[in-house]
């Protein structure tokens, strides 16, 4: 049985792992934009929650094309306070950069997703409308 006051940090690293995905809007790709998602990505970063507390987290995540302008994600995040496991869908928007939308139904909890991906990194933000945020690093 998970506490009261674990469902926070599950929440947010939840909505870190959760990649769901938003139209791209008719933006041209190039394929190497595309191409440098596919594989295994790890690392860490920081999550700021309502109440302004920060908690360090780390993160692995395994993205797999699932179609023209769209990545299949799964990915597992944990913190002191707690482990999620997520699957999602990543959208390309533009300039090596991919946004979405997110939705847990264990938490009940949605927000937005922003990937920037230079090289062999990729810089991750995420908010939710109750105040959480976050910010990783990740690399291969």
């Amino acid at each position: 049985m998970i506490s009261s006051s674990v469902q926070p940090v599950r929440a947010i690293l939840t909505s870190v792992a959760i990649l769901l995905g938003a139209t791209a809007g008719g933006v041209p790709i190039a394929a190497a934009e595309l191409m440098a998602l596919d594989g295994s990505w790890s690392g860490g970063g920081s999550v700021k929650f309502p109440s302004g507390a920060k908690e360090a987290a780390r993160c692995r995540a395994n993205f797999k094309k699932r179609g023209a302008e769209s990545y299949q994600v799964s990915a597992r995040c944990a913190s002191p306070s707690g482990k999620v496991e997520q699957t999602a869908l990543l959208t390309y928007v533009g300039s090596n950069q991919y946004s979405g939308s997110f939705f847990n139904t264990e938490y009940k909890v949605d927000g937005t997703i922003t990937v920037t991906v230079t090289g062999n990194s990729q810089n991750v933000s995420i908010t939710t409308p109750a105040g959480s945020s976050a910010t990783f690093r990740l690399t291969r």
